[in-house]
């Protein structure tokens, strides 16, 4: 049996062709019909164009339904999908067209100029937000039929290009047997139903938003409410028609700073789902007070998808990821590579079908992040409960050494976003010439609110041993952060201690 994704897919809406697959906040309305052919077309035209097995598709676009569109026929006819942030500049598209070397590259019309300059010679074609553009103009003369491109479980599905701190990105090989498995058990673990309705205001340049929220809608042969981008009124006003919201932790503080938001908003909705970043207790704690919901938080990444989730079918306990998905092994390991005891912190191991192949042309970098017998190395430090339930502490590289001692930064985090003043805060390290390194607060205050560095230094040395107090404390009027909500922490490092960066 092929694991082709959009095989995998296919079978599971084709009884519901006539039924709705996306609208769109402006009103159209795409059926699944529709949809499979649109990725015929686009299978037809990419097949027209000479492109082989595994041969790359680019596209920095704005989010629409034919974006979507193009990922999936690409797929289905055996190549890799690269999606690309809209916002990365062109010395960054440059990197990334010279290293995956795609032979289309899908853009704008108004950056088809300078993409052309950087493509190596592939193939430029545009599409624009309101699904206009030379690749669909190309694509409505092609046949409406594909035969889906078989596909064994190790083929590569797509590319995405991890957001390292240091170093050059790496593109993680995502494959067929990835994507088509994974789909299959979050859809499950996760409880879907005949009838859900999915909100859809992620991107779709990353995991979440692309394989992750369009794959189980698809996989459910649920509808998908469109929306270009999160807008919490417009959200909150469709929240009225849909049952699943698969959301990073900016929506869910978005949606509570709406006087109007609680019970009777979300009437209709049976599941809320966060992701991408850590969601703060108190989110977790006043979301559940307002709305009677309690959402249900798990953890990925781009190398492995879905990997650790609260259930669906018991306890969601706030602060923690959950546990194992079916099919995931975890292990929490020391230094020495010993499994932690529980309660103590390690670094998170992980194995399954959802793990990617691999870095795109970068076999010794995938070597390191692999244990000599095949566990992936997520760079993610966590501890695991009694009842099994893993907490992420942080990442290994925001780990701060202190004198021989470990500091892990989440700790404080949650010590300080329990202050009444404190609307969030991130903890770094600062070079120390006693200790080599320090810690360092920066912290966000809530509207109106004031502190002093010294209360916040009284306040972690009366609860925290004294090594992990911060020696230095910045007030920020905002954190940094990246397209999914994470912080961006090695920004903080460049802004406040340029020589740490």
């Amino acid at each position: 049996m092929s694991s082709n994704i959009y095989a995998t897919l296919f079978a599971r809406f084709q009884h519901k062709l006539d039924a709705t697959c996306i609208e769109t906040t402006d009103g159209r309305v795409i059926t699944f019909r529709e949809f499979d052919a649109a990725t015929a077309r686009i299978a037809n035209l990419l097949t027209s164009l000479g492109l082989q097995k595994e041969d790359r598709v680019a596209a920095q676009v704005d989010k629409s339904p034919e974006a979507l569109f193009l990922c999936l026929g690409a797929q289905r006819a055996g190549f890799a999908f690269l999606p690309l942030n809209s916002a990365y500049q062109t010395a960054e598209v440059a990197y990334f067209l010279e290293n995956a070397a795609p032979k289309l590259v899908v853009c704008p019309a108004k950056a088809k100029e300078g993409i052309t300059a950087i493509a190596n010679g592939a193939t430029v074609l545009t599409l624009e937000a309101d699904g206009s553009g030379s690749l669909i103009d190309a694509a409505q003369d092609q046949p409406d039929g594909f035969a889906t491109v078989e596909s064994a479980a190790d083929d590569m599905a797509a590319i995405l290009y991890t957001s390292g701190t240091t170093g050059r990105a790496k593109g993680a090989m995502l494959t067929h047997g990835n994507l088509s498995t994974n789909v299959a058990v979050t859809n499950h673990f996760w409880g879907w139903v005949p009838g859900d309705v999915l909100l859809h205001a992620l991107p779709i340049f990353h995991v979440h938003g692309l394989f992750v929220a369009c794959n189980n809608a698809l996989y459910n042969a649920s509808p998908m409410l469109w929306h270009a981008k999160f807008d919490a009124a417009a959200v909150l006003k469709d929240l009225a028609r849909a049952t699943v919201l698969m959301g990073v932790p900016t929506f869910y503080t978005r949606l509570l700073s709406l006087p109007n938001f609680g019970k009777d908003a979300v009437a209709t909705m049976r599941l809320f789902i966060s992701g991408s970043a850590p969601l703060l207790i108190e989110t977790f704690t006043e979301f559940t007070a307002r709305t009677g919901h309690t959402i249900l938080e798990r953890y990925g990444m781009t190398e492995v998808q879905m990997a650790i989730s609260n259930p669906f079918d018991g306890p969601r306990i706030g602060g923690t990821v959950g546990v194992p998905l079916p099919g995931v092994s975890v292990r929490i390991v020391d230094e020495a590579g010993t499994e932690s005891p529980v309660g103590e912190t390690g670094a998170i191991l992980l194995k399954g079908p959802n793990i990617f192949r691999g870095y795109w042309q970068m076999p010794e970098k995938t070597k390191e992040d692999f244990t000599d017998d095949g566990w992936f190395k997520t760079g993610d430090m966590g501890k695991r409960d009694e009842n099994g339930y893993i907490s992420i502490v942080g990442r290994a590289k925001d780990l701060i050494i202190c004198g021989g001692l470990n500091v892990y930064p989440k700790e404080i985090e949650e010590l300080l976003d329990a202050m009444p003043e404190v609307e969030e805060s991130a903890v770094i390290a600062m070079p120390h010439p006693d200790f080599g390194e320090a810690v360092a607060a920066v912290i966000v205050l809530k509207p109106q609110a004031s502190l002093s560095e010294e209360a916040v230094v009284e306040h972690v040395k009366s609860n925290l041993a004294n090594f992990k107090v911060p020696k230095a404390v910045f007030f920020t009027p905002d954190l940094p952060r990246n397209a999914m909500g994470k912080v961006q922490k090695n920004i903080l490092r460049q802004t406040y201690f340029p020589a740490k960066a």
